[in-house]
């Protein structure tokens, strides 16, 4: 987050509302969430005590994010890791040392960014997704050519050289099939 000298204030009410001092408008975690995706840096503050709950307020929509399903960033070894470290004697290394973590991998975000891409690269040799669709519905299409029990017949297209499939074209197939189930079996076992 920015260091502004001026963060914008939410005050959370006993009835749970949180309130936007800057805009003047009562607030859901979701936009405060928002908020920190868009680096505005914000307090919040109990309004009848006035103490800052910004960590309470931001662990919170961690828990909510989490919660949501599709992607969680906080694997159970670590929450167990971390929760193990309140109370011990090294637990006042841990924030200092999360922040600086966490700095570092933000340096790197770009770089990290380019090597996910370029793996996916390796994986898909294919320009795009749309591209390789293009290259499935040709092979099925083929396929079907070639395997119509009609292929041949009066009024359907001729095959090359004949009536029926060359034998090299048959081979180009097998080959072509060979190499898109071997993507799908190396995509299958990534997401294991």
């Amino acid at each position: 987050m920015p260091d502004n000298a001026n963060p914008i204030t939410i005050k959370k009410y006993a009835n749970r509302r949180l309130y936007n001092t800057a805009t003047s408008s009562y607030v859901t975690l979701d936009h405060l969430c928002q908020m920190v995706k868009d680096n505005e840096d914000f307090v919040v503050y109990d309004a009848k005590t006035g103490e800052d709950i910004t960590r309470s307020v931001l662990t919170q929509i961690i828990v909510e994010e989490e919660g949501k399903g599709g992607q969680n960033l906080l694997p159970i070894p670590f929450l167990r890791q971390l929760i193990g470290f309140y109370g011990d004697s090294l637990g006042g290394l841990v924030p200092r040392y999360l922040e600086y973590s966490m700095q570092a991998f933000l340096r790197n975000e770009e770089q990290m960014r380019q090597y996910m891409q370029h793996a996916l690269d390796g994986l898909f040799p294919f320009n795009s997704l749309e591209e390789m669709n293009r290259q499935r519905v040709s092979l099925f299409e083929s396929a079907m050519k070639m395997f119509s029990p009609f292929y041949g017949a009066p009024g359907s297209p001729p095959g090359p050289g004949g009536d029926r499939p060359a034998e090299a074209d048959v081979t180009e197939l097998k080959d072509r099939l060979n190499t898109l189930q071997k993507q799908i079996d190396e995509l299958a076992k990534q997401k294991k």
